[in-house]
């Protein structure tokens, strides 16, 4: 399905984050792999939520559902033999679930979405697992891949960081159940360490034992560890409600967003301070985050590795503001569901932004007067890209038309009704 994004002058109102996918994924993962029963509150309803829990089912977790809550029953170390897995268009999903699938004899991980997670690498996280003597039949490192384990051995571990830090957080999910001790290396670099400090979190919540280093580049883990049955309680999240303070921020409006933690571990809660910096008038009380947009916004200079998911939200707010900003250390944006730099700002132009790209920057020219819109545009079937770009049609002075946004339920389903409870003037088609 298509939405219409209609030129919008005012949001008022109030609306309660939706909860963190991140979280979400990692919690049901901890939960599956522990021997007993735990509980996940208040679980992000998305289809990464969905597709973990699908996968864990089929790796024989029992789970029960209700609105606010999830009930899972692991499987410990001992996963239930399956052929297939499908992961959607999940990429964490996938590599965390490519580590516990190494505990298995033979697992293949089928291909649902060729021009979006089908495109995208994996071939870091494939080198790791090989040097724990299992084996991978894969296509140039992207799906399908099959893997051939079943005793995967601890030891010492390299990965590479520079693409995604999810190759790091997969193996810190698996290592703790190896016979052996293992040491991980990170090669390279380390891509969002604010998604490692999350998944590290989780583990000291499992009851997993890890002892990193101050840099986060040398990881000890000892082996023979089991995951306790928990109860996890899922925060806001802040990815999400990044397009929605953007949002705020580019119309006249009086908007309060509540269950945002302020303390969170959450790299995406940078966006409080990336929208300070604009000048946007903001106060973070609490767990409610209130903007009162409509002035004038500033230009601003960020490292968006801090906070990957949400720089496309940030950049759809400079397309508005007085000067050039700039967001630098984002290559691994290239890497998503999409490449979120040579498409998504393909899509801006269109909308009439002024905007440029270097391997690792997104470059804005704001345009403080607004932009024309009266276009088409397609999402590239990326979640986060349908967000920003619906942030940008608020403020087009004609309606612009997303294609495919029904993809946007990714991370984020109420997202449009969301934004209507605002005020905003958006239809699907």
């Amino acid at each position: 399905m298509d939405v219409i994004v209609n030129p919008t002058r005012r949001l008022r109102g109030e609306i309660q984050a939706l909860s963190s996918k991140n979280y979400t994924t990692r919690y049901l993962l901890a939960a599956a792999l522990a021997e007993g029963t735990s509980v996940v509150l208040y679980p992000a309803r998305s289809e990464d939520g969905e597709a973990m829990r699908r996968c864990l089912r089929d790796l024989g977790a029992a789970i029960e559902e209700t609105e606010d809550r999830v009930v899972i029953t692991g499987f410990g170390k001992n996963p239930r033999p399956v052929r297939e897995l499908d992961t959607g268009n999940a990429g964490a999903v996938l590599r965390f679930l490519m580590s516990v699938a190494t505990l298995l004899p033979e697992v293949t991980f089928v291909n649902s979405y060729p021009e979006s997670l089908g495109k995208r690498p994996h071939s870091d996280l494939i080198d790791a697992l090989e040097q724990m003597g299992v084996r991978v039949e894969h296509r140039d490192g992207k799906l399908p891949v099959t893997i051939r384990g079943g005793r995967p051995r601890g030891g010492r571990i390299k990965v590479s960081g520079r693409v995604s830090s999810q190759y790091l957080s997969s193996l810190l999910f698996l290592t703790p159940l190896l016979d052996e001790d293992s040491e991980i290396e990170v090669l390279h670099e380390l891509k969002s360490k604010v998604a490692v400090s999350q998944t590290l979190e989780v583990l000291e919540e499992a009851g997993i034992r890890v002892e990193a280093s101050e840099d986060m580049m040398f990881y000890r883990v000892p082996g023979r560890q089991k995951y306790q049955p928990r109860t996890y309680t899922v925060q806001g999240d802040y990815p999400g409600s990044a397009a929605i303070l953007a949002a705020a921020a580019v119309t006249d409006s009086d908007v309060t967003v509540h269950r945002l933690k302020a303390d969170s571990r959450q790299g995406e809660r940078a966006v409080i301070d990336v929208l300070k910096a604009m000048g946007v008038p903001l106060v973070h009380e609490g767990d409610a985050v209130r903007v009162r947009g409509g002035g004038p916004l500033k230009a601003v200079e960020f490292d968006g590795d801090a906070f990957t998911d949400a720089v496309l939200a940030m950049v759809a707010a400079a397309v508005f503001a007085e000067g050039t900003s700039r967001f630098y250390n984002v290559e691994n944006l290239r890497y998503k569901e999409c490449d979120r730099i040579t498409d998504f700002l393909t899509e801006l132009r269109k909308a009439g932004a002024n905007v440029e790209e270097r391997r690792d920057e997104i470059i804005v020219h704001g345009r403080p007067e607004g932009v024309e819109g009266g276009v088409e545009i397609d999402a590239h079937f990326d979640h986060r890209v349908i967000m920003a770009l619906t942030v940008v049609g608020l403020r087009a002075k004609s309606p612009i038309r997303i294609r495919d946004a029904h993809h946007v339920a990714k991370s984020y389903p109420q997202y449009f009704d969301h934004l209507r409870e605002l005020g905003a003037a958006v239809e699907w088609v």
